[in-house]
């Protein structure tokens, strides 16, 4: 009871900053990065780890400025949530500018073509590459999301994201009938594809030299139901000057007939992607939680 009624008052504050300007939000959000990294010591740790692991070349002080900027970025896009769950779609499509070919689920839906997986790695900007997806495009998409622990919260999350009617949305415990059945209706799936969830149809593959339990899934799903695969990469700009959203040109090389040699060529297009925009990339993540056989855990 307690924490449902905290919850509230935490989502009321939430629907209270997004009459804020961008420009406020993206202050008070760095602000607030400061703090909780002083005091956030446990995620403090995993992401010094996560960042020594991965950026073995950048000095030590240079890797802990990289987490305190770091932490500012994620308290920003914390707080922003407030302009993707309440801001009118006007105000978001200023705020939102879009790189690259965002209409491609659409024409491959209209001449009969193959259902689109946009691979979508775990920057703090995640949420806005969905908003976009729905905002700038008319093609239905699905997206399979984690539950929260607090039920309040939960139903906030799934309400924000599937406000505005382009997509539906199904946790890891529906399955993965429900995940074919979005497919074979065409529908694009919007795909975050870098998270440790264990060894289930995964398997250890290098990710910035390190083995990382690496899904096979997104390979083997492209193969079998013949999905054009496009990445799609999106990043916070300074100063509260709004989001890009890259929607990337597919990948003519991928799926193979190797899932694991593509999971392979998954994470290296990741790295790429976080040596171009290293403090916006999700280093609170525990992303090498699962240890080979034998192996100490690095956390």
């Amino acid at each position: 009871m307690i924490a449902d009624l905290g919850a509230r008052l935490l989502l009321a504050v939430v629907w209270l900053l997004h009459f804020l300007p961008l420009p406020v939000l993206a202050l008070l959000g760095r602000g607030l990065g400061r703090l909780i990294h002083a005091f956030a010591r446990s995620r403090r740790h995993v992401a010094l780890r996560n960042v020594e692991l991965c950026l073995p070349e950048l000095p030590a002080a240079q890797r802990r400025a990289l987490v305190r900027e770091h932490f500012q970025w994620a308290a920003r896009s914390m707080l922003e949530l407030a302009l993707l769950w309440h801001a009118s779609p006007q105000r978001l499509r200023r705020l939102i500018r879009i790189e690259g070919d965002v209409h491609l689920a659409e024409r491959e839906a209209a001449s009969g073509g193959r259902p689109v997986m946009w691979l979508v790695p775990h920057f703090l900007a995640v949420d806005v590459a969905g908003a976009a997806a729905q905002l700038f495009q008319t093609h239905h998409a699905f997206d399979v999301y984690a539950t929260q622990s607090n039920p309040v919260i939960d139903r906030a999350l799934l309400r924000g994201r599937a406000r505005f009617g382009g997509a539906d949305f199904y946790t890891r415990s529906d399955g993965a009938r429900a995940i074919v059945r979005a497919i074979k209706k065409g529908h694009a799936f919007f795909n975050p594809c870098d998270m440790d969830f264990g060894l289930r149809d995964a398997a250890f593959v290098p990710f910035f030299g390190h083995p990382a339990a690496t899904l096979l899934a997104p390979s083997r799903m492209a193969r079998a139901y013949g999905m054009v695969v496009q990445p799609v990469v999106a990043r916070v700009l300074p100063g509260g000057q709004g989001y890009v959203v890259h929607f990337m040109p597919p990948w003519t090389d991928w799926p193979s007939d190797d899932p694991v040699a593509d999971a392979a060529r998954m994470n290296r297009f990741i790295e790429e992607q976080v040596r171009a925009n290293p403090a916006q990339y999700l280093w609170v993540h525990r992303r090498f939680k699962t240890r080979p056989p034998g192996e100490a855990p690095v956390y």
